[in-house]
Order: structure tokens, then sequence, then C-alpha cells
């Protein structure tokens, strides 16, 4: 990279960047917008009261195919899409002259115009290439909101296992949230898209430990190509169909709704196919959920029960939890 450049830039101008297509908000290292209404609200706010906003940084580039300029947000994508937001009135904020929150409809017409001429500054990374952005984006991440690990691999990694895991649990939205799998904050920290990629990961290797590095390399490996993407998304469509028939309370009333049983149930209806009825599973869900939260304690419980229990409640991420749990699980499915 040759350097970068510090200029201002107003609101005014990124907004008519992005009318105008401008903005490249969503390149491939981007992680999902996480950030909640009460740190929207701050932000504005922020502008509102003529404090300093972080730097935004991007990448300035020629798009060939419709010949006009791009600029790249490297990073400050939610910091845009928050002053977007609040234009289009998506939510209200604190303003020193009024005594209530306030849309952007709602302040005066000077108001509007002094947040429409608010100054930012930006760095132009000049003559960056992809890994210079790439190793920016990931140092400027660590000292502020830091990324999760499988945030950094949607930052890393943009092939085929890759898009393979995203578009599997982007699939099953309305399940995990119907179902209490996962939380929406679960899901902007892309949880559920590690949950997936070890589902995969188990289907085609086997139970196996969770080991973060593990699944870093099956990320790299399967980059380029993933020949198996077929096979494996037809398994994933059989079992999540089996799941999805099944009463919504079954599961997000039950301990399957946690994410290490839900992993258990799934790989071990994976295997078993077709020989399990529905009508033996939600029984099976039902007496196991029972049994894990009977009032005996768990010391005088029968060895299986407190097997389990213990095997579900600590280092349930482990190769022996994980074993206990689906040795128990296939009792009561037969």
């Amino acid at each position: 990279m040759d350097r970068v450049e510090y200029s201002p830039i107003t609101v005014q101008d990124l907004i008519l960047l992005h009318e105008h297509d401008g903005l490249n908000l969503t390149p491939w290292y981007q992680r999902r917008s996480t950030w909640t209404t009460p740190q929207k609200a701050y932000l504005i706010n922020t502008i509102f009261g003529n404090k300093p906003v972080p730097s935004l940084y991007l990448r300035h580039y020629i798009d060939l195919d419709r010949e006009s300029s791009v600029r790249e947000v490297v990073d400050g994508q939610q910091r845009i899409r928050c002053i977007l937001e609040y234009l289009s009135d998506d939510f209200a904020v604190r303003h020193p002259a009024h005594d209530k929150k306030v849309r952007y409809s709602e302040l005066t017409r000077r108001e509007r115009a002094n947040f429409r001429m608010t100054s930012l500054s930006v760095g132009h990374l000049l003559g960056a290439t992809d890994q210079d952005v790439i190793e920016i984006f990931g140092r400027l991440n660590s000292v502020a909101k830091t990324l999760n690990r499988q945030e950094k691999r949607n930052a890393l990694f943009s092939g085929e296992f890759k898009q393979f895991c995203l578009e599997e649990a982007a699939r099953r939205l309305s399940l995990w949230r119907q179902m209490g799998i996962f939380t929406a904050n679960d899901i902007a920290r892309m949880n559920e898209v590690q949950f997936v990629s070890e589902l995969a990961i188990n289907m085609l290797g086997g139970l196996r430990d969770y080991k973060a590095r593990e699944i870093d390399k099956y990320y790299k490996k399967h980059d380029e190509a993933f020949p198996k993407r077929r096979a494996v998304a037809k398994r994933m469509e059989f079992v999540f169909g089996r799941i999805a028939t099944l009463p919504v309370e079954a599961i997000k009333d039950t301990i399957f709704k946690r994410p290490p049983l839900f992993f258990t149930l799934f790989l071990l209806l994976d295997k078993l196919g077709n020989s399990v009825t529905l009508h033996k599973l939600e029984t099976a869900i039902h007496k196991i959920d029972a049994r894990y939260n009977a009032d005996t304690p768990v010391e005088k419980r029968r060895p299986r029960d407190a097997e389990f229990y213990f095997a579900c409640a600590s280092n349930p991420h482990r190769i022996k939890s994980r074993r206990v749990r689906e040795k128990y699980v296939r009792r009561f499915l037969h």
C-alpha cells in the first residue's frame, strides 16, 4: 500500500455517494451489522454534540462495468449505515435542543441542515491490495469491537465452504428464532453460521472435539472447492425438514433448544434416517427432557441419567461429552 491520506467528508457527501451507488458497504470481508438501537442512537447523539467520531476508511476503485467511481468501506460500515438509517426515520435520538427523543423528520430545518453538513474524517487507502485491506480491517477491529472467531473466518474466506455455511444458516433463520436455538444477538455475531460449519464437518468426518483451529483449516481447505456441497445440503435438508415438522414447543420448551443438545439430536437423525418415526422422535425428546429436569438430586439418579446430565452441563463441546449424549439419546430413538 502506498499510504493513507486523511480528508474531511460531510454527511451530505456520504448520502450522495450512497444514492448514486458510489459506496460499497458490503465488500466480501465485511461482517454483518451488529449494532443495537442504543448503539446507533449513541453515534447520532455524538454527532449532534459535535463530539469526535472515529475515522472512516475507504478504498477507492473504478467499476469498469459501470464506468463509475466507487468507495469501498473498509472500516465504518456500521457508522455509515447508522447515519443512513437515521435519515430514513428508523429510530429516535436525544438532541440537545429537544426534550424528547426525535427522529430525523422531527428536526427543524436548521437542525437537519447542520446534521447533513457535519464533517467526518476519512482515511483513503491509496494503492491498497486485498491483502493490505484484510490486515488493516483486522487491526482496526482488534482495537475496536473485537471480532469473534466466526466473524474472523467470514472476513478471511470468501469461497465455497464459507458460502455453503452462510446459505444453510440463513435458510434456517425462522427455525433458529422460532425454536429459540439462537437469539438475535447470536445470529448477529454469526454463531449459527459456526454451528452449521460444525454440523457439516461432523457429518462428513464423524463425531469430533470442538477445535476452532480445525474449523479454520476446513474453511481454508475448501475455500476453492467443496465437492460434497450438494450431498451435505441434501442431508441437512432432510434432517431440518424432520425437525421442522415437530411442534415448535418440542424444541423451544425443552433442553434441545440448547445448541449442544440440538447438535447431538441433529447428527443422530442424520445417521438414523427414516428409521425414527416422528412420533418416536417427539416422545423421545419429552422423555429425555423430563429425566434431565427431574426433581431427583443428580447424585441420586441412575448412573446413565447422571452421566448425561453432566455431559450436557460440563464441557458440552468436548468429544467425551458429545459421545455420552449421543449414546444416551440414541437409546430413546431405537
